[in-house]
């Protein structure tokens, strides 16, 4: 038999899917699972009469590829892909590559890049987005890691991503090391922060208007067909839509508590980390946290009193307020998300092609959207943008949306219906617009009782200064830095 272009390590869904997409592009692919009955399964089951060879050990998976071997580990995040990376290397030599397509945390893809470098071999960290169905008819796909091993898997990567309605691949070098997990991960925050948005702008039409399903159903197709058209808003206006067997809508079945993976407070630590203002994704991650205290929250409902939900406006006009309050807040999470990368790119000293990672997501993907073109275009423009809040597109679409968001956050602080991340983004607005905040104060706080020092308006960025507030203090200053 032929020798494989690539091989698989795992058969869970993803990785199934992944290997069916490789074959239906025509490659051949060897699989290997550590259940090695799934092997069978799958080889007499969906992979019956295709490209696929099964594999019963790591030794015949790499010994049946072709050079340079590409091995991709489709394995649990953690300790499983360390663990299979041992098991692969002595069974390849210098030049074949070790591909992890898992949810890794990207500083174990940096860590896992030097120490297979180190082995002579090259790596490469890939996220990959779009769930079971993307997997198999085109996910986006983030590579990154070692540059040597990218042009060996370009062509099969490029071939088996989602594509732009132009044709263009959902899928392109990130660059070093870890960069392809986390832009993977700030992906992954930006769709908690979008799926946020939306459940807040839910509840303000389901308990702040009183909408059914069947009419918030057709508010988010005619959404869909406009501005806010994404992924996340069809699946929305679906889920609304649908019932169950018994004519049961199913959405008013699902018990309120949100599970979540760790991506998101993966995102929001490395902005802590990085100092970077990521208020939007981190408000979305506490709200999942809040949603988790079902049994408090049930307790808390029948003691603690706010007002009761009441609109007396013109509910039409309203619903269009809602949108524009979703569309500049979702402005503001993917600036702030950008903001993120710049900062890591830095720090890390990656060379991200910005306009490039917006390309891959918009196909394929969770959050894909006619929305991220025009991102692609601001930085096509001008690649060193500071933020995209400062381009025309965005600018001019965040002034015509400001006073319908404004109207949004105070209807909901008048009916009591919390709104973290739409609320959170307008105050990152009006911070982020603002020459002058009240850190001054703070500052001079900070220094009265720990004599941290301050910055002064008339002096030179850089020249530190103490006052001994209270007569009692000293000269004497600590130590500045900067988180």
């Amino acid at each position: 038999m032929a020798k494989a272009d690539i091989g698989v390590v795992g058969l869970a869904v993803m990785g199934e899917n992944l290997i069916l997409n490789m074959e239906s592009k025509g490659f051949t692919v060897a699989c290997f699972n550590r259940t090695v009955s799934k092997v069978d399964d799958f080889i007499n089951g969906r992979a019956k009469g295709k490209k696929i060879i099964g594999c019963h050990s790591i030794e015949e998976l790499t010994a049946s590829l072709k050079t340079p071997r590409k091995v991709m580990l489709m394995v649990k995040a953690g300790q499983a892909v360390d663990a299979f990376i041992d098991q692969v290397l002595p069974h390849l030599e210098a030049g074949d590559i070790v591909i992890d397509g898992g949810n890794s945390h990207f500083p174990d893809t940096m860590r896992r890049t030097q120490y297979v470098e180190g082995k002579g071999k090259l790596y490469i960290g890939t996220g990959v987005s779009g769930g079971e169905e993307g997997a198999l008819l085109g996910p986006s796909m983030m590579p990154g890691g070692s540059p040597k091993a990218w042009p060996a898997v370009k062509d099969i990567f490029q071939s088996i991503c989602a594509k732009t309605d132009s044709g263009e691949p959902c899928c392109d070098w990130v660059g070093e090391n870890g960069a392809g997990h986390f832009v993977k991960m700030v992906h992954n925050g930006i769709e908690y922060g979008d799926m946020q948005m939306i459940c807040e702008t839910y509840q303000m039409m389901h308990e702040g208007l009183g909408m059914t399903n069947r009419q918030m159903h057709e508010v988010l197709a005619e959404w869909n067909a406009g501005e806010l058209d994404s992924y996340l808003i069809e699946i929305t206006r679906d889920i609304l839509g649908y019932k169950d067997e018994d004519g049961n809508e199913v959405i008013d079945l699902i018990l309120d508590t949100a599970g979540q993976k760790g991506t998101g407070k993966w995102t929001a630590i490395e902005a802590l980390n990085l100092g970077q203002p990521l208020t939007l994704i981190g408000e979305a991650v506490f709200a999942r946290c809040l949603s988790a205290l079902k049994e408090e929250r049930v307790a808390a409902a029948k003691i603690l009193k706010g007002p009761k939900p009441e609109f007396k406006g013109d509910k039409k006009i309203f619903i269009d307020d809602l949108r524009r309050a979703l569309y500049a807040s979702k402005i503001v999470s993917y600036a702030q998300g950008y903001q993120l990368m710049r900062a890591a790119a830095q720090e890390y000293k990656w060379n991200l092609n910005y306009g490039g990672i917006a390309l891959m997501w918009r196909g394929g993907c969770i959050i894909r959207s006619v929305f991220l073109g025009k991102i692609k275009e601001a930085f096509d423009a001008d690649p060193n943008l500071t933020n995209l809040l400062l381009t025309p597109f965005f600018k001019d679409a965040v002034e015509k949306a400001q006073a319908s968001w404004r109207r949004v956050v105070t209807a909901a602080v008048e009916m009591g219906i919390p709104v973290p991340a739409i609320s959170t983004a307008l105050a990152y607005y009006d911070g982020y617009r603002h020459a002058r905040l009240p850190a001054n104060l703070l500052q001079a706080q900070r220094d009265y009782f720990g004599a941290h020092t301050y910055e002064r308006v008339d002096k030179p960025r850089g020249e530190f200064f103490h006052t001994n507030w209270t007569g009692r203090g000293g000269a004497t200053a600590a130590s500045t830095y900067v988180v």
